[in-house]
């Protein structure tokens, strides 16, 4: 029994000890860490100098680059292209001739239609001598008729004569107008198979090949494209989220892939009133319901600008990357989106200058490491970057984020 209580003691005793020992290493550590925390807040703050720049507040879009003139030259005629006397990328001028299709069959036509008018014409002549022959006969019947010698069998005979013949040289006179008419449509035709440059430009496509059969009978065959390279239009997508925050004349720049770094500046010409037409569907409907689009398809409106394009520089169908500027501040002071706190002040607080401005308070710390509060007033801002109007100096220190206890910045996770 007394062995029994021994060794309960004994027990007992080293518990107690591993608590202890358990214990002194937390205060151990709370000591250690107490130590190791700067005493000064502003070694854990992520620190940003107040700078000076230019800040843009813009709407970003996709644009194609266009000739800002061209024109599809087709063939109005059909038949076997003979020649073709140009090349892709060559330049033309107006008038130039361009190619030519075999002009056997409109000749013919022309050749037939000519031939019928001279039969036509020789028809005339001989109905206007039958015409003036029966008017005198009938001038001779209606003398013996005044004369009372005169039959009155004979005298209606004539005047009836008369009267065809008349009728025979209007109905020749008709049917040579439609032959000229015809006849003028045929010449047309054969003129139609020499095709000339109706501008001047380059020929940017050409999608005939020499010894093809062209065949227009029901739609005008596309044989190449002329177009003015001059000057481009950029034809540029806005969603509708976007739209509403241009205007006619704002101003705008662009990037192209194939000019990295290089800006062309322009101004915003027009906005069409509605989106791009949705292509039909397969049934030859709309593929959209309701003559609105499916619900989840973004709708786009194009926006118009262009610009000069005397060295050549920009093509057809490129990629613009479009930035219209909405508002825009140069050598402005700046910071950080993240180090601004948005204010709320009271309606009856503002002025006429605060309506243009949003009030935010912003975290400084001072030159002797004191950290304190402050309210500015923001203008322009982009998603980076804002314009300070007043309440900070440029070469001041703001806090834009705090560090973790053990100095590294905090890890931010974003949810979609």
């Amino acid at each position: 029994m007394t062995a029994r209580r021994s060794a309960a003691a004994s027990g007992s005793r080293r518990g107690v000890r591993r608590g202890l020992a358990a214990a002194a290493l937390v205060l151990g550590g709370l000591a250690s860490a107490a130590l190791l925390r700067p005493a000064d807040p502003a070694a854990l703050a992520e620190v940003a100098v107040v700078g000076r720049g230019t800040v843009e507040d813009t709407v970003t879009a996709l644009g194609k680059i266009q000739p800002r003139a061209y024109v599809d030259v087709g063939a109005q005629v059909s038949g076997q292209l003979t020649r073709l006397h140009v090349t892709v990328g060559q330049m033309v001028r107006e008038g130039d001739l361009l190619a030519e299709i075999d002009p056997a069959l409109q000749q013919a036509k022309v050749e037939a239609g000519r031939a019928e008018r001279a039969r036509l014409t020789a028809l005339l002549a001989e109905q206007r001598a039958r015409a003036d022959f029966a008017e005198a006969q009938l001038a001779r019947q209606a003398a013996l008729r005044r004369s009372g010698s005169g039959r009155g069998e004979a005298y209606d005979q004539a005047r009836m004569e008369a009267r065809i013949a008349a009728a025979q040289v209007e109905a020749t006179q008709a049917q040579i107008r439609q032959t000229d008419s015809t006849l003028q449509a045929d010449e047309a035709q054969l003129g139609y198979t020499r095709i000339y440059a109706p501008m001047s430009g380059t020929l940017i496509a050409v999608d005939a090949r020499q010894g093809q059969t062209i065949n227009s009978a029901y739609e005008a065959p596309v044989l190449m494209r002329i177009a003015d390279l001059s000057a481009m239009t950029v034809w540029t997508q806005v969603s509708e989220a976007d739209v509403t925050r241009l205007r006619d004349g704002m101003p705008l720049y662009f990037t192209t892939l194939g000019h990295p770094g290089r800006r062309w500046t322009a101004r915003l010409q027009e906005i069409l009133p509605a989106p791009p037409k949705p292509p039909a569907s397969a049934n030859g409907g709309s593929s959209a319901t309701g003559g609105g689009g499916s619900a989840n398809s973004v709708v786009l409106y194009t926006a118009l600008f262009e610009i000069a394009n005397d060295r050549g520089e920009l093509r057809p169908d490129m990629t613009a990357q479009v930035f219209f500027v909405a508002a825009a501040a140069k050598d402005a002071v700046t910071v950080p989106v993240a180090a601004l706190n948005p204010v709320a002040p009271p309606p009856a607080a503002l002025t006429p200058s605060d309506e243009a401005a949003e009030r935010h308070r912003v975290t400084l710390i001072g030159s002797g490491g004191a950290i304190e509060t402050r309210e500015v007033r923001v203008g322009v801002r982009d998603r980076f970057n804002a314009q300070i109007l007043d309440g900070l100096a440029e070469g001041e220190r703001i806090v834009v984020g705090w560090k973790t206890d053990d100095g590294r910045p905090p890890k931010i996770g974003f949810r979609l």
